[in-house]
């Protein structure tokens, strides 16, 4: 009865992923048979435990069978809430925090789960050698002292891997959690000085401030966005550059952050472009009209704090008779996933022959493709839309992320050395907000400070 009232819960719980993600999310959707998968996993690594406290005090077995199942329980309430009210339209605090704890849980649960299978193939391996053998399978109960010992051997052996996978889920657990609480708004300004051949003598010590990746649909603490406000401010900066994905899923979410972000302040302009986010399809609206209405907002967004869009198009910046381009294209991206819409033989369309070209464009790997091999008169190409995963290591002349096996160009600064005279700089930033997971460990928030010479 236990076990089918189990299966009943979970499969619920998945009917009501799927039918929230069609109907909110449809680009989700794709995650669904890991979160079928997961589920079940998670099934499987429960009846170890229930095994294992079946001896224990009633009230010992009702509290950890009542903490194994509450994130599950946490999910189904909020799916069924989903449906009474758009989680979209759910307080960002809440929405990001409650989905946190429960994405974290269950990325925990996967290291127990991990050891239990390895323990279980163990297991087995011992129990087909004996079949092999001609010793047969060790019954766990009998009264012979020498098959009782080799089964208890095996039972301490499976015992002791998988305590080791939930010490090690435990241990990422606290870790995660620490990344939310310590190190998701810790600031870090990161500065680099790029050598241009062809930089005019007016712009010769030249500061750019890149900010990327707000999210601000994580964003749960104003006041936290406004200290990064105030980093950006103290930079003195010439210019500043916003790389994309302002909001997660509609536009929307950065009522109330107006005001905060209209204060950065750079004489030479505020320039910005579109992310993956930024384009409203990761939600399924009711309408293309309101999907237009989401981008209009957008628009209207940046026009209010000042910020200059740039799609597919550039703009050029004068000091004295100097002048460089400013380029910015839309989300050009290395997947299928994500939209290519950037068009840069648009973009720098009459801006050839301008001596320094600065290219403002969301997704890295557009660079790598794209930019590098074709567009040579292309200076610097300022991306973001990585994170840096949030998720690293950068201490002591080690830098790694699981990003890197995905993205060749994941954070911080590279060049492109084989253009001859007019090498090429790629620089991406690791964003200042969070995307799923509002935290980080390892990769930091990133506010950059670029500085140009000769």
């Amino acid at each position: 009865m236990r076990k089918a009232i189990t299966f009943l819960l979970a499969a619920f719980v998945l009917v009501g992923i799927f039918f929230l993600l069609r109907s909110y999310f449809p680009k989700y959707t794709i995650f669904l048979p890991w979160f079928l998968i997961l589920i079940f996993l998670d099934i499987y690594l429960w009846y170890s435990i229930a095994r294992a406290i079946r001896s224990r005090k009633p009230l010992i077995r009702y509290l950890i069978t009542g903490f194994y199942w509450l994130p599950l329980l946490i999910l189904f309430s909020i799916i069924i809430a989903g449906f009474v009210k758009p989680f979209i339209s759910w307080n960002i605090f809440w929405r990001t925090y409650l989905i946190a704890i429960i994405a974290i849980v269950y990325i925990c649960k996967l290291f127990p789960i991990f050891f239990l299978i390895l323990a279980d193939i163990i297991s087995l391996i011992i129990r087909l050698s004996r079949l092999i053998s001609g010793k047969g399978f060790a019954p766990r109960h009998t009264d012979d002292p020498l098959v009782s010992e080799d089964v208890n051997q095996r039972i301490t052996v499976k015992n002791m891997i998988l305590s080791a996978g939930w010490i090690i889920g435990t241990a990422f657990f606290v870790l995660f959690i620490a990344g939310m609480i310590l190190w998701n708004f810790d600031f870090r300004v990161r500065q680099e000085t790029i050598h241009l051949p062809e930089l005019p003598a007016s712009f010769i010590g030249m500061r750019i401030v890149q900010i990327s990746d707000l999210h601000l649909g994580n964003w749960g603490f104003p006041n936290k966005l406004k200290e990064a406000a105030d980093i950006v401010n103290s930079l003195h900066p010439d210019i500043v550059f916003f790389t994309g994905d302002l909001v997660n899923y509609t536009s929307y979410e950065a009522y109330g952050f107006a005001n905060i972000l209209k204060e950065i302040k750079a004489p030479l302009g505020i320039f910005t472009i579109m992310g993956n986010h930024d384009y409203g399809e990761y939600v399924a609206w009711s309408s293309p009209e309101d999907k237009i209405k989401n981008l209009n907002y957008l628009y209207k967004i940046y026009h209010y704090m000042g910020w200059k869009l740039l799609r597919n198009e550039h703009i050029f910046i004068h000091r004295g008779s100097d002048s460089i381009a400013v380029i910015g294209v839309e989300n050009w991206g290395g997947t299928k996933r994500f939209p290519r819409l950037g068009d840069i033989a648009q973009a720098t369309k009459g801006a050839e022959k301008t001596p320094v070209q600065l290219l403002l464009s969301h997704d890295p790997s557009h660079w790598d493709r794209i930019v590098k091999d074709n567009f040579r008169n292309i200076d610097i190409t300022f991306s973001g839309h990585t994170h840096g995963f949030q998720f690293g290591l950068e201490c002591c002349g080690i830098k790694w992320s699981p990003f890197q096996n995905i993205y060749r160009e994941w954070a911080g600064l590279y060049s492109e050395p084989d253009s001859g005279s007019h090498p090429q700089y790629l620089y991406v930033n690791r964003g200042l907000g969070s995307i799923g997971y509002p935290g980080r460990v390892g990769i930091l928030p990133e506010i950059t400070l670029i500085v140009l010479r000769k």
